[in-house]
């Protein structure tokens, strides 16, 4: 029998065996085929080993594909009827071991079927080869909320499931107030570096003016809700109507609704509508239910066309998608969509996105689409996170007060031998494209803080790269300020609705040795040596979970809502998954 194989809801596995590249379990002769009736089903609280599901038709022939998925039988055994794969009679489930992870245990459905984008760790940059750092800020957490559900259900996330920005800058920090004309305060603190003491960590924080929810412009948004089949489960539509539930409480007379909902179909289902009519809102929410088929390009445009038609000028135009990302009718390339939301962003109507569920979760196109939408991107695990996100913290989620904001640091070759950018691999920008007003950075909402850390290696101490037989690669111009300062730091912005960016520059001089660093510099540096460790901690010599552990709790500081007590919670889950769990307490 010939077979088309079809590697079906698999994402990009990266699989390191032996510091191998990639490896992806091969296609699994299913052989003759069985009454999936006969395939046991785990009890709940079985722990099952994955396995391969190998779906072919009852009567094979030439024509009738074998479709392979990789999860446990239960779950597969459901995914194999979704209409996406072959009309077929008779389903099978075949034992096939997957290979181990990158943390030494075999991967689950979560791994293989969900998408991330594959990220690479910034590498050390001698400062006499390459000085400056030039990036757009980010403002997103949903990476630490979907850790957080992974860890929760006992997994260790997969390498590309972590971006280490987005874990530090989850955590609200105490920055000085903004003063002058600038709607952000910028400060800098330096310290030994935890994991390895020749170093030292700088923290850039920025900490944008506070503005309550009365005081925001008025807001035209749009819900868009994905309805389909994938949809269905508790973790999904049910939680987003929770969710959207909780900001409608929040909406003002002088905002307006609009709901979009799509699956094999796209539809108005509520024409704008005024925030203060909060029943009509409700109801319409609470008549969604799912079924059918993802539609989202399309669905996309409906949606900005809703945006366009109540148009405020001079207030908050925003769509904001509640989905699980897994766009399966229409366009579903993900730089096509992207370009549709960038064409939308010039027009004055941002894009916020929500993330749902779990098993076929497109994280990759939600963070893009929301990074190319001038919005922010969050990932929803519980009500609690929504609240978070739509109630709490609703004035930093859609009330922008600086935009295109970009960081530009240089380092001093007299006083700093080697630097890396800890996270951001997916915000780097060219030194050149911090002064063009053309090219596209991050929105800045109000009372959001965000930190950029560096760990640079001080001018006469061992760092990475050998000492040359030949001298430095390049002159190092002697300078008048080469004694007392390690860089000169620079933001640039705009003021909303404005073309033309402001600049505001500022030394990071030199300090005492013996100043003890601030708790908020020890809990950005715990939540950054986590993210590291959870995606391979290339960079941090013996560090353990333990040492984070201790740096954590020695850093907490002010926790009103409790966040920080959570991420402890969060490390003590990751060092009892560990391969090592035991050897590092």
């Amino acid at each position: 029998m010939q077979k088309n194989v079809y590697w079906v809801a698999v994402m990009s596995l990266a699989l390191s065996v032996s510091g191998c590249g990639p490896r992806v379990p091969q296609a699994v002769d299913v052989g003759p085929v069985a009454d999936p009736s006969s395939v046991a089903k785990p009890m709940a609280d079985e722990v099952v080993e994955p396995v391969a599901l190998a779906v072919a038709p009852a009567h094979p022939s030439p024509a009738a594909p074998t479709v392979t998925l990789y999860g446990s039988p239960a779950m597969l055994e459901e995914a194999s009827t979704m209409e996406r794969l072959p009309s077929s009679s008779q389903r099978t489930v075949v034992a096939a071991p997957l290979h181990e992870s990158h943390h030494g245990a075999r991967p689950s459905l979560l791994e293989t079927r969900e998408r991330y984008e594959r990220l690479s760790d910034n590498p050390v940059k001698r400062t006499v080869q390459e000085s400056v750092s030039t990036l757009s800020l980010d403002v997103d957490t949903g990476s630490y909320s979907n850790v957080r559900r992974i860890l929760h259900q006992g997994q260790l996330p997969a390498k590309d499931a972590v971006r280490v920005e987005e874990m530090v800058n989850y955590f609200p920090y105490e920055v000085s107030q903004a003063q002058g004309a600038h709607p952000f305060a910028l400060q800098t603190e330096i310290a030994t570096t935890p994991w390895n003491s020749e170093n030292l960590l700088l923290r850039v924080s920025v900490k944008a003016v506070e503005q309550n929810v009365a005081s925001m412009p008025p807001a035209n948004l749009v819900f868009l809700v994905d309805v389909s089949g994938s949809m269905s489960t508790r973790d999904k539509l049910p939680l987003v109507q929770a969710s959207l539930r909780q900001l409608v409480q929040q909406l003002r007379a002088q905002d307006k609704v609009s709901l979009v909902v799509y699956a094999g179909r796209v539809a108005v289902e509520l024409a704008p509508t005024k925030g203060d009519d909060k029943a009509t809102i409700l109801a319409a929410i609470e008549r969604l239910t799912a079924g059918g088929s993802t539609a989202g390009a399309s669905a996309l445009e409906l949606a900005y066309q809703q945006a366009r038609a109540g148009f405020i000028p001079g207030g908050i135009n925003r769509v904001l998608l509640a989905t699980d990302g897994d766009f399966n009718v229409g366009e579903t390339n993900v730089e096509h969509i992207k370009n549709m939301v960038e064409r939308q962003r010039a027009t004055g109507i941002s894009l916020t996105t929500l993330g749902y569920g779990q098993g076929n979760y497109n994280e990759a196109l939600m963070q893009q689409i929301a990074q190319v939408g001038n919005g922010n991107y969050s990932y929803i695990d519980s009500l609690q996170e929504a609240r978070k996100v739509l109630v709490d913290e609703l004035s930093s989620t859609f009330n922008s007060v600086a935009a295109d904001v970009k960081l530009q640091l240089e380092f001093n070759p007299q006083t700093v031998a080697e630097w890396r950018l800890i996270g951001y691999e997916n915000r780097l920008l060219n030194e050149a494209d911090f002064r063009n007003d053309q090219v596209d950075a991050v929105e800045i909402g109000a009372g959001k803080s965000v930190t950029a850390l560096y760990e640079i290696t001080p001018a006469g101490q061992e760092g990475l790269y050998s000492q040359r037989r030949y001298g430095a690669a390049a002159p190092v111009m002697q300078s008048t300020y080469e004694s007392d300062e390690w860089g000169a730091l620079r933001i640039r912005y705009k003021k909303p609705g404005q073309k033309t960016s402001i600049e505001v520059a500022q030394v990071v001089r030199r300090t005492s040795d013996d100043v003890q660093p601030s708790s908020e510099w020890g809990f950005s540096a715990a939540v950054a040596a986590f993210g590291q460790q959870l995606r391979g901690g290339t960079y941090l010599n013996q560090w353990t979970y333990a040492d984070t552990l201790r740096l954590a709790k020695a850093s907490l500081g002010e926790d009103a809502q409790g966040y920080r007590h959570g991420f402890v919670q969060l490390v003590e889950l990751a060092q009892s998954l560990s391969p090592t769990a035991a050897q590092q307490r």
